[in-house]
C-alpha cells in the first residue's frame, strides 16, 4: 500500500512537474479583492490558539517570482500533504463541526491540508504574503478551504481535493474570501468574476 502510494505521488509530481511550461505560457491571472470582511470562525479560533500565526505582516510587494524550481517545490509539497495527511472530518477528530489545526496526527480536513502546505511553503522560503488561506464554494454548494499562492504568473490553488496544482480561473469553485496578503490575521472579500459569489460564509 505504502509503495503503491509513493509511486502514485512520483508520477503525480512528474505530470505537474511537465506542466511548467503551461503555467509560464498562461499569463499571470489574479482574483480581484476588496475590503475587510469577516474572518471565518475556525481561523479565528486558530488565532487565539497560535496568536503568532496571526500576526504575520508583510509589506505590500509584488508576488513570489515564479521560477521552475519554486513549481517543483509547490508541486512537491501539495503531493506530499495530499498523500500523508488522511482525510477526517473534525467532528469525527473533535466531536465539533469547525476546527482548524495543523494535521500533526495525520488527519485533517480541507482547511488542515491547506494550513500545513502553507506552513511547509513558508518553510521553504515563501513569504506569508503570498501564501493566503482561501475559502470558496464548490458547485454543489458545500463550503471549502483551500491554499492560494501568489506567484509572478498569476495565483495558483492547492487543493486536497484536486491532485494537481491549478491556475484559480482553471478551478469550478466560487471564491469568496482570503487572507490579507498584507497581514495574515485579515480577511478580505473576493469579487470571483466569474459567477455571482456570496460574501457571507461561516
Amino acid at each position: 500500500m505504502e509503495k503503491t502510494r509513493g509511486k502514485l505521488l512520483l508520477l503525480a509530481i512528474a505530470m505537474q512537474l511537465s506542466a511548467w511550461g503551461t503555467a509560464e505560457a498562461a499569463g499571470p491571472a489574479f482574483m480581484h479583492t476588496g475590503g475587510r470582511t469577516t474572518q471565518p470562525v475556525g481561523h479565528y479560533e486558530f488565532c487565539r490558539q497560535l496568536p503568532q500565526e496571526c500576526n504575520e505582516r508583510t509589506p505590500k510587494q509584488a508576488p513570489v517570482q515564479l521560477t521552475r524550481k519554486l513549481w517543483a517545490t509547490i508541486v512537491n509539497i501539495n503531493n506530499s500533504v495530499n498523500t500523508r495527511v488522511m482525510p477526517r472530518t473534525d467532528m469525527e477528530q473533535w466531536g465539533k463541526e469547525e476546527v482548524w489545526s495543523y494535521p500533526d496526527n495525520g488527519f485533517g480536513d480541507c482547511e488542515d491540508y491547506a494550513l500545513e502546505k502553507r506552513r511547509e511553503l513558508m518553510s521553504a522560503g515563501v513569504p506569508a504574503g503570498n501564501l493566503l488561506m482561501t475559502v470558496a464554494r464548490q458547485p454543489n454548494g458545500d463550503g471549502h478551504a483551500v491554499l492560494t499562492v501568489r506567484t509572478s504568473l498569476g495565483e495558483f490553488i492547492l487543493d486536497n481535493l484536486e491532485p494537481r496544482v491549478l491556475a484559480w480561473t482553471d478551478t469550478d469553485y466560487t471564491y469568496l474570501k482570503r487572507q490579507s496578503d498584507q497581514n495574515s490575521g485579515v480577511w478580505v472579500t473576493i469579487n470571483d468574476g466569474r459567477a455571482d459569489a456570496v460574501a457571507s460564509v461561516r
